[in-house]
Parts: structure tokens; sequence; C-alpha cells
């Protein structure tokens, strides 16, 4: 079986698919590994370091593809990058928000029989939860977004005790208590800050009090706001309209507010208005972790700094490849994983009953209901 890494061309992505240490595991199991040259860079891989694990090193990505099995990337592909995955070969990404050209470039890969795996469509259930690369790039995100939000703070997160006089904690809040929530947390924590939360699962209560934070609003959740795979339900009017009245209230009293509420395939809940911004302090900061999908805040601009009432508002993009190294690590552990499980006696075996790989199927199951007719 072989597997193609070929370099990530998406704007700002420094991640790649698979680190060198995961390489070697694929290469002590019989896979050959080719890898494009420079796939690595942006997350401190060297092709010395590739080689070194007994991967194959190609000159461009059109060569590292040729003849794969499977082609693994982070992005999805463009069009051109998607005509050099095999006809009946795999491909194995994350496809990110529909619209008009992911539907194009899965028609184009539909016509060439590629079987694609969506990455965030890993399932969620206890077997799979090693393969989950949005659970471990959430973990990236959440951590980051206390630093970035701490850097355009104009206070300090700590109390201070100094000759010039003490200096009171800022408080922060975070709203959406999964896993890129409750790492917010712990790091706001961790750097000093008096930290808040809210989730419409009353569930999170528990996970938020044991990091050292205070949930907020609880006596306005419904007992079963939780569904399948660990996501919320959409609430219904009362419920969002209590929601809505008990986060106003507590941002007017915050200086560092994150948003983490994301629904994979959906638009991000609306969570903040811009009337809740307008009653915020001058000088407060909110860093919204969902801008690429709709943003939880209404002034959200994906990617841009939104001054608007005194409140900074930062839609960061893709911000888990900021931290490339330990974003990587995790991600290759991810699609290690995943090529383990749908490798069976050397080959690629993609069976669409399979509770993981039926989930993660998006192109490709016509012409594999034909092969087996």
């Amino acid at each position: 079986m072989q597997v193609s890494v070929p370099r990530e061309r998406a704007p700002h992505e420094r991640r790649v698919a698979l680190v060198p240490d995961s390489v070697a595991r694929l290469v002590k199991a019989g896979t050959t590994v080719v890898v494009e040259r420079g796939a690595g860079e942006g997350s401190s891989a060297r092709d010395d370091d590739y080689a070194a694990a007994g991967a194959q090193l190609a000159e461009d990505a059109r060569s590292a593809c040729a003849g794969a099995d499977v082609v693994v990337k982070v992005q999805r592909p463009s069009l051109d990058e998607a005509a050099m995955v095999p006809e009946d070969g795999a491909l194995v990404c994350l496809l990110g928000q529909p619209g008009p050209d992911a539907d194009a470039l899965l028609e184009r890969l539909e016509s060439r029989r590629v079987r694609t795996l969506a990455l965030e469509r890993v399932p969620r259930i206890t077997r799979a939860q090693s393969m989950d690369v949005l659970s471990s790039q959430s973990t990236v995100a959440g951590y980051k977004a206390v630093l970035v939000g701490a850097s355009a703070l104009g206070r300090l997160l700590p109390m201070l005790t100094t000759a010039a006089g003490s200096l009171a904690p800022a408080r922060a809040f975070v709203l959406g208590a999964g896993v890129a929530g409750l790492q917010a947390i712990a790091t706001a924590r961790r750097l000093g800050a008096v930290v808040s939360a809210f989730d419409v699962r009353a569930a999170a209560a528990e996970q938020v009090k044991s990091l050292g934070a205070t949930f907020v609003a609880g006596e306005t959740l419904a007992g079963d706001a939780e569904v399948r795979g660990g996501y919320a339900r959409a609430q219904t009017d009362e419920e969002r309209a209590r929601t809505m009245a008990a986060v106003g209230a507590h941002l007017a009293t915050v200086d560092l507010a994150i948003t983490t509420a994301q629904i994979p395939g959906r638009p991000a809940p609306r969570l903040i208005t811009a009337a809740m911004v307008a009653a915020m302090k001058p000088g407060a900061v909110i860093v919204d972790l969902a801008g690429e999908s709709g943003g939880n805040c209404e002034l959200t601009r994906p990617g841009e700094t939104v001054v608007a009432h005194g409140v900074t508002i930062l839609g960061p993009i893709n911000i888990a490849a900021t931290v490339p190294v330990h974003a990587s690590q995790m991600f290759s552990k991810n699609v290690l994983t995943l090529l383990q499980h749908l490798t069976k006696e050397g080959a690629l075996h993609v069976d669409q009953e399979d509770e993981i790989a039926g989930a993660m199927l998006v192109t490709g199951k016509r012409a594999m209901q034909a092969s087996t007719a």
C-alpha cells in the first residue's frame, strides 16, 4: 500500500498530515510512504527527517501522488490537486464548510471514483476517539485563543502585588465548554484570570467547575439539551431568550470573552449580539473561534480585527495552524490511527458498513457499490 503526503498549499496552513514519527510506524508495518519535499517545513519537520523515517521523497505534488492508494492531507485539495489523486484511489482530509467550491470539488472526486473520507466526520464514539482531529485541533485552538486574547487586552490577566500597587485579575468568560472551551478555561486559569463559562448543555457544568471556573446561568438550561454525538440541540425560542439575557448580563462584567460554539456542517450559533457588545466594558476583547463558520458574535469578520463600541473583536482563521508543531503531531496521530484501522492484510479497505469509515465516506460510494454488484 502506498500513502502519499503532498505539501499543503492553502494560505497560512503550516501543518502536515503525517509527521516523521507516524511515517516510521507506517513503514515498519510494510507501507510505502511518499512525501513531497518541503511538506513538513511549516511544522519544523525536515526532508531529512522523513528520509530517516523511511519515506520516499518526491519533487512535486504530482509525483508524490502518482500511484498512491491513499493521499492524506490537512486541508481539502484544490480542483487541480484533486486531479492528482489517482482514479479509484482514496483521499483523507478535512473538507471544511459546504459551498459552491466544495460542491465542485466533490463532483470532481466523484467523477474520478475517489473514496473521500472527511476527517471532520469521524463519529464521536469511544473507539474512534484516537482518530478525532476536531478534538485534537480544538485543544490547540482553545489554548491559543487565550494567548491571542491576552495579547490584545490592555491589562494583565493575573492579580499582581507590586511596589506600584495591586492589580486586580482580569475576568475571562468562555462560551461553549467543549474541547476548545475547556482548554481555554484551563489556560486562562493557569495565566491567573478569574474564569467563568457557559454552555447550553447542563452536563458541562461539572467539567467547568472541575477546572476552577464558575458556571454561568445554569438555571436557564434544559436537561435534554445534549443530543447524540455530544453536540447541543437547537434551543427553543423561549430557551434562547433566557440564554441570551443571562449571557448578555454576564458579558457586561468581563474583560475577555472567548467563544467556541460550533456544529460541524452548520452555521455557528449566534451568542453575542451587537447590543451585547455595546454593553461591554471599553477595552474588552472577544476572540471568536467560530468566525470561519459564521461567528458566534454578530460583529465578527473572519480573519479581521473589528473595533466596535471600544471592544476589540478578533475572528482568527485556522488558529490551530499557528501552533504547527504540536498541532501536526496530534493531527498525524489521528490520521495514523485511522489508516491502521482501514488497513487489512497490507491493503486499504474502506467498508461502507463500518461505523467509522461509513460515517466518514463522502464520495466514491457509487463506485464501491458498482464494484460489488
